[in-house]
């Protein structure tokens, strides 16, 4: 199978496939690793900054602030825009890749930690000269003549503007979404895979979806499938895990239908995953079945993620006088796994596993089982610092998610016919 991935993080279909023991080489990766290629400078960056901050916590409310931004938002797209086209204009793949790559050298000082993870559990699948580092630049039509089967990726849910019932890629641009679209449209796979929140289709009261089939539909000629919520802990995980899923296969290939899959019952709880319960290295995947193995051996979790008293209370306050949370522990099935994992620490928000009682003393997920509540087995490298670790998993679809949507897709015959 050649697989080419977008936002691609640490490669739940990669380790889906392997899982599953699919033969399979990646094409093309792509992630910018969270690293911000600041494309304004001066006081158009200090207002762009600032703005975008006040937008994510809800607190952009004067009409004046909320039109510097559009304005700066728009400046910034005519940028990458220009960008876009010079790199499109170089005359090779490699001339392509090593300009955008000298853009973010230049500009970027931050590592990008996802492709070291990525390079770590891949590298035998992907060289460097194909992980790419912005989609904004990646031109799809490189990769045209590779014959794509599976093109996986998501990307943030962004609301369009409305532009009369004319919709179509033009009214996408300036959202990662169209991005998305246009590596489709450019790689033609025979199938592709779109992640995003569970809220999409209700998302700008359903407007952001109408745009988005109506590109998967009419601009690009795949058949989609009815979006569907699936949980990971209907698929083998213990994790309270709701993301979208859309399936869409290229018009011209005939096939049976996808169907989703059907929930199967869980097996195991959060303590089952945990390194108290099951040491490294015991906690493995079946050769065979692709079927998680864990092992009852007894072991330790770094100390490192024990909870100071201080951080301890913290997690137990119950919240405040205008913000109330949950303080209950040790739950059989996880809550979400975030991105900002341990940087809030509420009990209500993230997982606490308890270490001792009398006196009472608390832990936060390690790395490792961060990983496993994602799907990753002992074997995935942790290449990176434990923090970063958690930020990647929480960043990930669940890989269990991810093999049965795969072995749906198998189902179909899709792979079967020659182009």
């Amino acid at each position: 199978m050649k697989l080419a991935t977008v936002f691609s993080g640490i490669g739940s279909i990669e380790y889906a496939l392997r899982r599953l023991g699919k033969d399979y080489d990646v094409v093309f990766a792509c992630d910018n690793g969270d690293v911000e290629l600041n494309l304004l400078s001066g006081k158009d960056l200090e207002d762009y900054t600032r703005l975008k901050k006040l937008r994510s916590k809800k607190q952009l409310s004067d009409p004046k602030d909320i039109l510097r931004l559009e304005t700066l938002s728009k400046k910034e797209d005519s940028i990458a825009e220009s960008i876009r086209t010079k790199t499109c204009s170089l005359p090779s793949k490699h001339e392509k890749k090593k300009f955008v790559d000298d853009l973010y050298a230049k500009n970027c000082r931050q590592r990008n930690f996802v492709k070291t993870a990525y390079m770590a559990n891949y590298g035998d699948k992907l060289s460097d000269d194909n992980f790419h580092l912005d989609i904004r630049f990646l031109d799809g039509t490189d990769y045209r003549e590779d014959n794509i089967d599976l093109l996986v990726g998501g990307s943030p849910c962004q609301a369009f503007s409305a532009v009369g019932a004319k919709y179509g890629l033009n009214d996408t641009r300036g959202t990662l979404f169209y991005e998305f679209a246009r590596i489709v449209k450019e790689t033609q796979p025979r199938v592709f895979i779109y992640e995003n929140v569970r809220g999409l289709t209700t998302h700008d009261n359903g407007h952001t979806w109408d745009v988005m089939r109506s590109v998967f539909e009419n601009d690009l000629n795949y058949r989609i499938s009815e979006p569907q919520v699936l949980n990971a802990s209907d698929y083998g995980i213990p994790q309270s895990r709701r993301r979208l899923f859309v399936i869409g296969i290229r018009e011209d290939i005939k096939c049976d239908e996808f169907k989703y899959p059907v929930p199967i019952e869980l097996k195991y709880t959060m303590q089952d995953f945990l390194e108290d319960n099951c040491a490294f290295g015991h906690f493995t995947y079946s050769l065979e079945t692709g079927a998680l193995n864990v092992g009852k051996i007894p072991g330790k979790p770094d100390k490192k993620f024990t909870l100071t008293p201080a951080v301890q209370k913290y997690v137990l306050a119950g919240g405040t006088a205008n913000y109330k949370t949950s303080t209950q522990t040790d739950l059989p099935i996880a809550r979400t796994l975030m991105k900002m994992m341990t940087q809030h620490h509420r009990a209500g928000v993230d997982n606490y596993i308890t270490v001792q009682n009398e006196p009472l003393i608390l832990r936060q997920l390690s790395d490792r089982e961060a990983l496993r509540l994602m799907g990753y087995t002992d074997d995935f490298k942790i290449a990176v610092s434990s923090m970063q670790t958690l930020r990647q998993a929480g960043n990930s679809i669940v890989v269990d998610v991810m093999m049965a949507i795969v072995k749906q897709i198998i189902k179909t015959g899709v792979f079967a016919h020659n182009r």
